[in-house]
C-alpha cells in the first residue's frame, strides 16, 4: 500500500516545490497498489509539497455536431446523433470528463479551487488565479502559457505524453492547425476556436526531453516532472523543423489526417511561389 509519506516524498524528489506551479496529469490505478486514502490523500500531498496545482477540468459531454460548418474541420458534420442527443449544458459544478482521471476531478471539488469558464477545455486550479483568468474563448490553452513563464512544471502521475496538454499548447505557437467544436451551454450553442488536434503521437517528444524531466518511481507508477518552458520550446523546435511529427498513425484519425493534408497543400503553395 502506498502511504501518504511515500507520496510526499516522491514529489519532493522529482523536485517540487513550494511556490512553483505545477500542471498534474495522474492515473490513480497506475501505482498497481493501493494508495492509502485513495485520491484525497494523493492530491493532500499534491498540496502539502507545492500550493500552486492546475489540472484540465475539460467537459466534452457538452459538445455538439452541427449540420454543417468549415470545410476542412476534421468533424463528420450531422453525424451528431445520439452524442448531441446526450449533450449536457455547461455549467461550473459540471463534472470533469472522465478521461481527466480522478484527480482532475477531486482538485476541482476542493473547496479551494477555483475553474476557468470555457464551456468544453476548463482549468480547475488552487493558487492560480492569474493563470485561470488568462483563458478566452479563442486562447482556451492560455493557462499554460502563465504556467510556463512562471516557470512551472509538468507533472506526469502513472501516465505518459500523451495526456500532456501542455504540448497542445506548443503546437499552437507552432502554428500546427487548430480545430473549432461547438459547446451547449445555457445562453444556446457556443462555437470553440482554437481546439486543439490528436495527442496519440505525443509520446515520442520522451527522448528530446530527458534534459530537463526529473522522473522516480512510487509502486508501479514512473512519476515525471517536465519543465513546461523548455518542453514547450523542445516541442515547438521540433515542429518546425519535422511539422509531420507528433501526429499519430492511425488511418482513422481525421485531425492528424487533416493535419498531413493541409501541410502538403502547404508545400505545394510554397513550391509553387518559389
Amino acid at each position: 500500500m502506498i502511504s501518504f509519506r511515500e507520496l510526499v516524498n516522491g514529489f519532493r524528489e522529482v523536485g517540487l516545490v513550494p511556490g512553483r506551479p505545477v500542471i498534474v496529469h495522474a492515473s490513480l490505478s497506475s501505482f498497481g497498489e493501493e494508495v492509502r486514502g485513495g485520491v484525497g490523500s494523493l492530491l493532500g500531498a499534491l498540496l502539502a509539497v507545492t500550493n500552486r496545482v492546475m489540472a484540465p477540468a475539460f467537459t466534452y459531454q457538452t459538445m455538439l455536431i452541427p449540420e454543417t460548418g468549415p470545410e476542412n474541420n476534421a468533424l463528420v458534420y450531422g453525424s451528431g446523433g445520439d452524442l448531441n442527443r446526450m449533450a449536457e449544458f455547461y455549467r461550473p459544478d459540471l463534472p470533469a470528463d472522465r478521461m481527466m482521471g480522478v484527480l482532475a476531478e477531486a482538485l476541482r471539488r476542493h473547496p479551494l479551487a477555483r475553474r476557468s469558464a470555457h464551456p468544453i477545455l476548463s482549468f480547475a486550479a488552487i493558487g492560480l488565479e492569474s493563470a485561470l483568468n488568462a483563458q478566452t474563448l479563442e486562447e482556451p490553452l492560455a493557462p499554460l502559457r502563465v504556467l510556463a513563464e512562471m516557470g512551472g512544471d509538468v507533472l506526469l502521475i502513472g501516465v505518459d505524453h500523451r495526456v500532456n496538454t501542455s504540448i497542445h499548447y506548443a503546437e499552437r505557437i507552432a502554428g500546427r492547425r487548430q480545430f473549432i467544436r461547438w459547446a451547449l451551454t445555457p445562453k444556446g450553442v457556443v462555437e470553440c476556436p482554437g481546439f486543439p488536434g490528436c495527442s496519440e503521437g505525443f509520446d515520442q517528444i520522451q527522448p528530446f526531453l530527458a534534459e530537463f524531466t526529473r522522473q522516480t518511481q512510487l509502486g508501479m507508477a514512473r512519476i515525471q516532472a517536465v519543465a513546461l518552458a523548455p518542453l514547450v520550446k523542445t516541442v515547438v523546435d521540433l515542429l518546425r523543423e519535422s511539422p509531420d511529427a507528433l501526429l499519430c498513425d492511425s488511418p482513422h484519425c481525421e485531425r492528424c489526417n487533416e493535419t498531413r493534408i493541409g501541410l502538403a497543400r502547404s508545400r505545394e503553395v510554397s513550391e509553387t511561389e518559389g
